[in-house]
C-alpha cells in the first residue's frame, strides 16, 4: 500500500460469510460482500454514520412524508446490518436490533400519516 493511500485493510481473521449458510442468507451475504467491502475499506469512516445521522435528524424534524422518506434508507441500512450480523448475536443484541427497527418503522409510519 502506498504511503499516501488512505484505504483501510480488511480486518484479519474476519469472515464476510456465515459458515454453512444456505439459501437466502448465502445469496444476501454474497451480494453484500462488494458493497460492504467498499463501504468499510474505501469510504472514510465518518461518511456512513454522518449520512445516517443526518437522514435520521431530517426524519425527526420533518413531520410530513418527506421525513418518512428520509428515514427509509436508515431502516434499510440498519436492517441490512442486522440481518448480516444476526447469526453471531446473543439474545440482547437481537432484542436491541428488533427494538431499533421497530422504532424506525414506527417513526416512518407516523411521518407517512399511518398513525
Amino acid at each position: 500500500m502506498a504511503p499516501d493511500d488512505k484505504r483501510r485493510p480488511l480486518p484479519q481473521d474476519e469472515q464476510f460469510f456465515t459458515p454453512g449458510a444456505s439459501g437466502l442468507r448465502k445469496a444476501v451475504e454474497q451480494r453484500s460482500a462488494v458493497p460492504m467491502a467498499f463501504l468499510f475499506t474505501q469510504v472514510p469512516r465518518w461518511v456512513a454514520p454522518a449520512v445516517l445521522v443526518i437522514l435520521l435528524l431530517v426524519g425527526f424534524a420533518v413531520a410530513n412524508p418527506l421525513g418518512g422518506v428520509a428515514v427509509l434508507p436508515v431502516i434499510a441500512f440498519i436492517g441490512w446490518l442486522a440481518y448480516l450480523s444476526w447469526p453471531s448475536l446473543r439474545i440482547g443484541g437481537k432484542v436491541l436490533r428488533v427494538a431499533m427497527l421497530t422504532f424506525l418503522v414506527l417513526l416512518a409510519a407516523t411521518r407517512f400519516g399511518v398513525f
